[in-house]
């Protein structure tokens, strides 16, 4: 069997990709700081980069063997990034383009899940010049709205009336092009990670404000992580079995994590995938991984593994 030091020397040289431009950039840093100094615990040759200071042309020049991404959001996780990878023929972690841009776009992840037959909440695409009203009586009050293509809850909001739809709107399309309004799903979220082909254990989300925004998320000590979640085996079962079928069914890879609502009847509803999750001190995926006695380290060694052994 290969020991430790021979085994972290067989990655070669790895290149941990991170910050970028988009509107996750602060949390892309955060994630790839900690990704990289876990890497080099561990006595891998790895390297950050951050391609907003040198390109494409900048990451290719350090000839990395594989690429752990941890730059999250559009440009990184969005199918661009690894479709440069591919064309370079550099190994790296995470889905491969078609899965990375399906996830990115929320809408049209859905469209693949109803296609499929798994659950997801009503949505409707909006415009500037959408009919308000009519969205109102598709989806009722209260429903979410938020950018298509934008990660860490950035531009969401929850709408409780016609005034707050316009305004909603206003604040998603400050991040995006595309916006869609969801119905809303009143009861408890979770949210699940895959790691290759096992799902780790549930985390139940709980926020004393009733809503997991980008402050809850990343800045708030309140926001409290229920592990074990607090379901009975037979749910979290059911649970575990829906994220993988839905991770399958947008072509996910590798690791990622999926998001749910049970409402009070007890059906689960599937929100949206990440497909390069956050890997910051309030991310839920290391959560995850520790409660099923992966430290921090090894979750980023066994990532990193499914990037060179595809």
């Amino acid at each position: 069997m290969m020991d430790a030091s021979a085994r972290s020397a067989s990655f070669g040289r790895v290149v941990v990709v991170y910050g970028g431009t988009s509107g996750e950039r602060e949390v892309s840093l955060k994630s790839g700081a900690a990704v990289l100094e876990a890497l080099k615990r561990q006595g891998v040759d790895a390297l950050g980069f951050d391609p907003r200071e040198g390109g494409l042309a900048g990451l290719e020049a350090l000839a990395p063997s594989a690429v752990f991404i941890a730059l999250h959001g559009r440009g990184g996780e969005d199918g661009t990034l690894q479709g440069a990878l591919e064309l370079l023929g550099i190994p790296y972690t995470g889905s491969g383009v078609l899965a990375s841009a399906l996830g990115m776009d929320k809408e049209r992840t859905k469209q693949v899940w109803r296609a499929q037959g798994l659950p997801t909440p009503e949505s409707i695409t909006l415009t500037a010049d959408a009919d308000w009203n009519g969205v109102i009586a598709a989806l009722d009050l209260p429903m979410i709205v938020k950018p298509v293509h934008e990660g860490s809850t950035l531009g969401i909001s929850i709408v409780r009336s016609r005034e707050e739809l316009e305004a909603a709107y206003r604040e998603a399309a400050r991040f995006d092009a595309r916006v869609m309004a969801e119905r809303f799903v009143q009861g408890e979220e979770y949210t699940v990670a895959l790691l290759g082909d096992e799902v780790l254990p549930a985390i139940r989300v709980e926020v004393p404000g009733g809503f997991y925004d980008y402050e809850a998320k990343y800045l708030s000590d309140t926001t409290q992580y229920h592990l074990p979640c607090g379901l009975d085996a037979e749910a979290e079962g059911a649970l575990a079995r829906l994220c993988r079928q839905a991770f399958s069914a947008m072509g996910g890879q590798g690791w990622g994590r999926i998001d749910v609502m049970r409402d009070g009847a007890g059906m689960f509803w599937l929100i949206e995938v990440n497909t390069v999750p956050g890997m910051t001190d309030h991310s839920l995926v290391p959560q995850a991984a520790a409660h099923a006695g992966i430290d921090f380290d090894a979750l980023v060694l066994r990532i990193l593994n499914t990037a060179v052994s595809a």
